[in-house]
């Protein structure tokens, strides 16, 4: 990949998407909004890997079942980012138990994670000629990781922007949603049958336990990710 030769086209974005509940309602967003989309997922030693099998077929699934998507979904691209996972000492790096710590961050927190992944696709989103990262950081219904926050992310926009000489815009359509209001928008972009596709195909939970299947999805049913899919997905439930 070369860099472009013509300015960043707005109407292309890359979504960081993780192959969970919260990127996949993000990826049907962008599918609904920009001309050609792709996506980066990254591997960086965490437990619940299982994640990274569940992207393809995220991907799959969703060109199958929206085929006025399917020509808008362009490349995947997964980075290596194992340098994160030898550098953390977390519970989504290690197995440990899941706990909050003195700072006041849960221990599943991994320092940088968010920065990284937003520069790296920067980086790739600048090659390819997209000028729009999205992603599916939230402040509202979350674990209390600083760098989900819009401050963060408004902040990171005007520094990668200034670090390329060239604007690109993060775009975050979940940071002020609750977790039912997230299971909302999925089903008006795409009724049940994009949020069944979510529940069965999508992962979540940070022991990456997909054994276990809930009405809401697979996984423990205990961590804090499983919990708050779980009681988004109730709380939708009783609105609809």
């Amino acid at each position: 990949m070369t860099s472009p030769t013509h300015a960043l086209d707005p109407r292309t974005a890359l979504v960081v998407f993780s192959g969970g509940q919260d990127s996949t309602a993000c990826l049907a967003w962008a599918l609904a909004r920009y001309s050609h989309v792709e996506t980066i997922g990254f591997d960086y030693g965490q437990r619940h890997r299982v994640e990274l099998d569940c992207r393809q077929q995220v991907r799959a699934e969703m060109t199958r079942t929206f085929p006025q998507w399917a020509p808008r979904l362009g490349d995947d691209h997964m980075l290596d980012l194992g340098l994160l996972g030898q550098i953390s000492d977390t519970a989504l790096t290690e197995s440990r138990a899941i706990e909050m710590q003195a700072n006041g961050l849960p221990n599943t927190f991994v320092p940088g994670r968010n920065l990284l992944f937003l520069n790296f696709a920067a980086a790739l989103a600048y090659r390819r000629g997209a000028s729009v990262l999205i992603g599916g950081m939230c402040e509202t219904d979350y674990s209390g990781y600083p760098d989900c926050r819009d401050n963060t992310l408004k902040a990171l926009q005007v520094a990668i922007s200034l670090g390329l000489d060239s604007p690109m815009t993060i775009e975050t359509p979940l940071m002020w949603l609750t977790k039912a209001q997230t299971w909302q928008l999925s089903h008006d972009l795409g009724g049940d049958t994009l949020n069944d596709l979510i529940i069965e195909h999508t992962h979540t939970c940070y022991l990456g336990d997909r054994q276990h299947r809930h009405a809401w999805g697979y996984g423990c049913g205990t961590c804090p990710a499983c919990q708050l899919r779980q009681e988004g997905f109730e709380s939708f439930k009783r609105q609809a």
